[in-house]
């Protein structure tokens, strides 16, 4: 039996590099799933990781993509699988990762006959995969489809989705397209990718940077490659860093002029950089919210970007440098002059010795029964060298952003552009994959552990048998509250938590783990919390923390405003059901923040 299209699929993919597909089986892959297993039995070096549903095989290949750097492969059948596929897709391309989404279809021959299962899967993808979705109709379109498929998603760090009927899926492949008129004959390669702006550009950038006296910088994902130098043009231009939350591993939280997380979720020293610098300088970063950078014609500016495209978006730049954020850096090294005058270095590097200080206080403040602070701020010492950290969305990502101190070496993510419930655990199931030898930690709180992270507990317990390092460690904040929206509600709807909908049921997820055969320990005192942490880490096989904390521990921002002042007494006076435990918790966190290191 001659290779069929299925089986050239497979294996063009794997020429390209592919190694791991993460997907769901269905009737209508029914022929690539053939062909998997004919491709391994010939030697080919392609892993199939089963999900337990296709969003979170979406998820894997998207956290694939970001702690490889290679293009994540998700497969889906026709109809339900192929739709179920979308928001781990729309994570991948709102954080510009490169992903291929390959989904089947009903048979040519039933298309537009209203068949079971028949979706226009062609337009449902045109917006996610909006760079390049199309559907084969002939066997000799595949070649070009895959190359122009991964090729479009690495170059242009985006989504792209291949739709393959099932009918096509078994026909003879055609590797080599006739020469003739209407065939397109591709093939593989792959650039290096790094751009770099023209000498003229770097000494304009070079030029506003030299006359700043009081130099900010902003990285995020787009910088993560590039620590070393971000590191030392800190240092030339005597400049404090904000990450973005996407570029939290950027530059270690150790350095004295960084300042951490910008944003809502952000430090009082990040929130004090942008609104005194004189000089901007964003790297790699596409953070949207205007009212955390310096206030227009405050500051003057450069950004460096690989993608043209997101220059001048956030804050009108003077310059704008199209380029790897690394080779960027390194071409204008050598421009910049060491500014002498260390005032404002000085300054900043007060401000996050004081604000580690405050971050500490609210950590220990009291609460009931664990002030869910405390837990991150005791995982901080603890996290294992080039450990792997993966967050979701929620409360947990505010305690993520503030209280963990990333060191040089260690990775980490989220979702960032989308904001999606869900993705830590698929997150860290795929950064396993992809780095067997590091510890992975995945930190969540209970809406995204009960949406779909019992589901990939399933998929960690038929895993990590095979794994010779088993270490994993996943935390879940059993507050029984969607908290971080619970928060939003107050403060800036000013309405007060509507128990309807906020309030979540209690789940015994520590023994849950244990049925499955992980390893799972719930916490409910303070004084356990580090030595917790201590028997997770030491495991030998996958292990959960239940910490059972208290809701009422207000995410204060960096700075209060006065509308959010007004709508928390807003929601206060219609009475809330947890009024006076937020303001007495919120009392505690006010005093730490005002008093670090007495007693509240």
């Amino acid at each position: 039996m001659g290779d069929t299209v299925s089986d050239f699929l497979l294996k063009r993919l794997h020429a390209w590099g592919v190694r791991r597909i993460f997907g769901y089986p269905g009737d209508g892959i029914n022929g690539i799933v053939g062909a998997l297993g004919r491709v391994q039995k010939q030697g080919l070096d392609l892993e199939f990781v089963q999900s337990r549903h296709e969003e979170l095989s979406a998820f894997m290949a998207c956290a694939h993509a970001k702690f490889t750097g290679e293009v994540g492969v998700c497969l889906a059948t026709s109809g339900p699988g192929a739709i179920h596929l979308l928001n781990g897709l729309y994570d991948a391309r709102l954080d510009h990762q490169p992903v291929l989404a390959i989904v089947g279809q009903q048979a040519r021959s039933a298309l537009g006959g209203d068949y079971q299962q028949e979706v226009d899967l062609v337009s449902l993808f045109k917006d996610v995969a909006h760079e390049f979705v199309q559907m084969a109709t002939t066997p000799a379109q595949v070649r070009h489809l895959v190359d122009r498929a991964v090729r479009i998603a690495r170059e242009q760090r985006t989504v792209t989705c291949i739709v393959l009927p099932s009918d096509l899926q078994e026909l003879d492949a055609v590797p080599v397209p006739p020469r003739r008129h209407g065939t397109v004959h591709s093939g593989i390669d792959r650039p290096s990718g790094h751009v770099l702006p023209s000498p003229a550009e770097l000494g304009r950038a070079a030029d506003v940077l030299n006359a700043g006296e009081k130099v900010a910088m902003l990285v995020g994902a787009g910088a993560l490659h590039a620590t070393d130098e971000i590191v030392a043009v800190a240092e030339t231009l005597g400049a404090g860093v904000a990450k973005a939350l996407l570029g939290k591993a950027a530059v270690p939280d150790e350095l004295p002029f960084v300042t951490g997380a910008i944003g809502l979720l952000g430090s009082g020293p990040s929130w004090h950089l942008m609104n005194e610098c004189d000089t901007l300088l964003m790297v790699g970063s596409a953070f949207p919210y205007s009212e955390f950078l310096p206030e227009e014609g405050q500051a003057r500016g450069v950004q460096i970007d690989i993608d043209g495209r997101m220059l001048n978006l956030r804050y009108p730049m003077e310059v704008g440098l199209i380029g790897d954020s690394r080779a960027t850096l390194q071409a204008l090294l050598p421009l910049l002059q060491r500014k002498t005058g260390r005032r404002w270095r000085e300054r900043i590097e007060q401000q996050v010795e004081r604000w580690w200080r405050v971050l500490e206080a609210r950590a220990m403040a009291e609460a009931h029964p664990v002030n869910p602070q405390r837990v991150f701020w005791e995982l901080s010492p603890r996290l294992p060298d080039h450990c792997i950290v993966c967050c979701d969305s929620g409360s947990a990502t505010h305690w993520y952003a503030r209280d963990l101190k990333l060191r040089r070496g260690m990775m980490a993510s989220l979702s960032g552009g989308l904001a999606t419930m869900g993705a830590a655990l698929p997150y860290a199931i795929a950064a396993k994959l992809a780095h067997p030898g590091r510890h992975v930690i995945a930190l969540l709180g209970d809406g995204a552990m009960q949406m779909n992270g019992l589901n990939a507990l399933i998929t960690l317990a038929r895993l990590w048998r095979d794994w010779p390092d088993a270490r994993l460690t996943v935390m879940v904040l059993n507050n029984r509250d969607l908290n971080l929206v619970s928060w939003e509600q107050r403060a800036t709807a000013g309405v007060p938590r509507y128990e309807p909908s906020q309030a979540l049921p209690d789940f015994p997820y520590a023994e849950y783990a244990r049925l499955l055969g992980l390893e799972g320990v719930r916490v409910e005192r303070p004084e356990d919390v580090g030595p917790a942490w201590d028997t997770a880490l030491s495991a030998k096989l996958p292990t959960l923390l239940e910490m059972v904390t208290d809701p009422d521990v207000p995410p204060l921002p960096p700075h209060l405003t006065r509308e959010q002042a007004k709508a928390y007494l807003s929601a206060l006076w219609q009475r809330d059901p947890d009024g006076l435990a937020t303001v007495k918790a919120s009392a505690r966190q006010w005093w730490a923040s005002v008093f670090p290191g007495s007693k509240s």
